[in-house]
């Protein structure tokens, strides 16, 4: 039982501390002590009322006391002894109720001063703790910002890392259909498929385009050697639709021109 209430206190503890925002307690800490102060200050207040109220007995027994003694002095004036006497037995009673009250008038002034001074010093520790918490939740707040900062720019934080996750998901993705592109063509190229956008060709479709771009490469080739003096220069190729028999009647008027001269020369003639 003592292990597992241990291993509950540390799972506890641990889960608190994780919880547990310095800032939060810091201010919690000072309304606790704004509360004390009020107490104190509220203590102050009631004191000092108390000693107030004493002292307004005090002076409405030594106003009593005044009175009967000028009634004692009227008394005796007129020759009334008895009533001088028991004039004075009631200020000598007032003087007694007013000695008592003195020293409870002493002992709440006594401690009005010592819980004012409390309360004083009270006020200089809170003021002291709330410049220190101030400063302590803008330290916490910066180191925060920095720690978030440095793990963002490691990579090794919460959101980069799930941002660095989708990155990763997304070029895995992207390279898996530009394969999948590329075998598609090669297949359908190759005939390997069947092309249903109705622009379908057959094999010798195919040979005539394979043909066709050799062709062009032996061009090429040709005319290159031209231009280096290594060969004679490419033909071109025959238009589509022009027959190749067309180059013949241009020798013609040639060869008869020629007929002609030899006709117009004579044996022994000179050229």
């Amino acid at each position: 039982m003592k292990r597992l209430s241990m291993i509950f206190k540390s799972k506890a503890n641990k889960a608190l501390d994780k919880m547990e925002d310095p800032r939060e307690t810091l201010d919690y800490s000072y309304q606790r002590q704004l509360e004390l102060l009020q107490k104190v200050r509220r203590g102050v207040a009631d004191v000092a009322t108390s000693r107030k109220r004493v002292e307004l007995q005090i002076n409405g027994l030594e106003q009593s006391s005044r009175r009967l003694e000028e009634q004692g002095r009227k008394a005796l004036s007129v020759g009334r002894e008895d009533l001088a006497r028991e004039a004075l037995q009631r200020r000598s009673s007032l003087q007694t109720q007013m000695a008592d009250l003195k020293v409870q008038h002493d002992n709440l002034q006594a401690e009005e001063e010592k819980l004012t001074t409390a309360s004083q010093r009270l006020q200089a520790k809170v003021d002291s703790f709330r410049t220190k918490k101030e400063t302590i939740k803008a330290t916490y707040t910066a180191a925060e910002a920095q720690t978030r900062i440095n793990e963002a720019f490691s990579g090794i934080s919460e959101e980069m890392g799930d941002v660095g996750l989708a990155i990763q998901r997304a070029e895995d993705k992207t390279a898996q259909m530009q394969a999948r592109a590329g075998a598609i063509d090669e297949l359908l190229a190759s005939g390997a498929l069947d092309d249903f956008t109705g622009t379908k060709g057959d094999d010798i479709q195919a040979e005539l385009d394979r043909m066709g771009g050799g062709m062009d490469v032996e061009l090429e080739l040709a005319r290159m050697k031209a231009e280096l003096g290594q060969g004679p220069a490419p033909k071109s190729a025959i238009e589509p639709g022009q027959p190749q028999q067309q180059a013949e009647p241009q020798a013609q008027p040639q060869q008869q021109g020629q007929g002609q001269t030899q006709q117009l020369r004579q044996p022994g003639e000179g050229a």
